[in-house]
């Protein structure tokens, strides 16, 4: 079996947990974000972390487990905010204190942000549904389209010194595709401010695609290829969700600007 039929399998049942989760939201898909948060967090740390023991021993762990149960009881978001800047102001301290460096402070605050925008995103009603789906939509379509248009075009690359198997057609093109997908869920959904959601999709490809590098940089940083072993194809789960946890942050900023914390989706989608 080929590498690209592996990535293709392991994506498509990665798909059907997250279509499915999605679709029951709730304590369901609060678990799904509460275990992504989890992972990314382990990932992160076993990147970042020297040889030696960390000076902080179980510290981050604890805080991060802390973090985990808020988000499964649902909290609501002025709360599990708050707690996630406390938690990270904590996890910096005791870093500055042990003279050991910030990154567990760094993978504190990507990892929960991770879980808390998606979770706050989905919330309980429709709008929340359609919200997922239509991030969802983009940042697949964005990784798909860039990945076949940027192998077929090639051309320069986008960011040589980060991840040099990206080029900037495979941007142009992932950006393009992400958008008609964001629109074609929107319509179907029967959104009818589509003009903004263009804008919204364009915004989402472009910030899922620098999340991506983001990622690479880290992996980078600390001369890992990739970030775990857990997903056949693709690495860890960092390595598959990269562009979805920043594309979602930026999602849940812009829901948040026009519907509040609560309920962000409800300004986008009023379905």
């Amino acid at each position: 079996m080929s590498n690209l039929q592996l990535r293709v399998i392991s994506a498509v049942v990665l798909a059907i947990i997250a279509l499915g989760l999605t679709w029951l939201g709730g304590l369901p898909f609060r678990l799904l974000c509460a275990a992504m948060s989890a992972m990314i967090f382990y990932e992160w740390t076993r990147m970042s972390r020297p040889a030696a023991a960390n000076g902080l021993g179980l510290l981050p762990e604890v805080l991060v487990a802390v973090f985990i149960g808020a988000l499964i009881v649902g909290f609501p978001a002025f709360w599990l905010l708050l707690l996630v800047v406390i938690l990270v102001a904590a996890t910096a301290v005791a870093s500055r204190l042990r003279n050991v460096g910030q990154w567990d402070a760094c993978g504190l605050a990507y990892a929960s942000v991770s879980g808390l925008s998606l979770a706050l995103l989905r919330d309980g009603d429709h709008s929340g549904l359609v919200a997922i789906l239509f991030l969802f939509a983009v940042v697949w379509a964005t990784d798909i389209f860039a990945y076949f248009i940027g192998r077929a075009v090639g051309g320069p690359k986008l960011a040589p010194s980060i991840s040099p198997g990206k080029t900037r057609s495979g941007a142009l093109g992932g950006a393009a595709g992400g958008v008609v997908a964001g629109l074609v869920l929107a319509a179907i959904a029967g959104a009818d401010n589509l003009a903004l959601l263009s804008l919204v999709a364009l915004v989402l490809s472009i910030v899922a695609q620098a999340g991506d590098l983001f990622e690479s940089w880290v992996k980078r940083r600390h001369g890992r290829k990739d970030s775990g072993v857990l997903i056949p194809g693709h690495g860890g789960i960092m390595d598959r969700v990269d562009g979805l946890v920043a594309a979602a942050l930026a999602l849940y900023v812009i829901g948040w600007i026009s519907a509040g914390a609560d309920h962000p989706a409800r300004g986008l989608f009023p379905i």
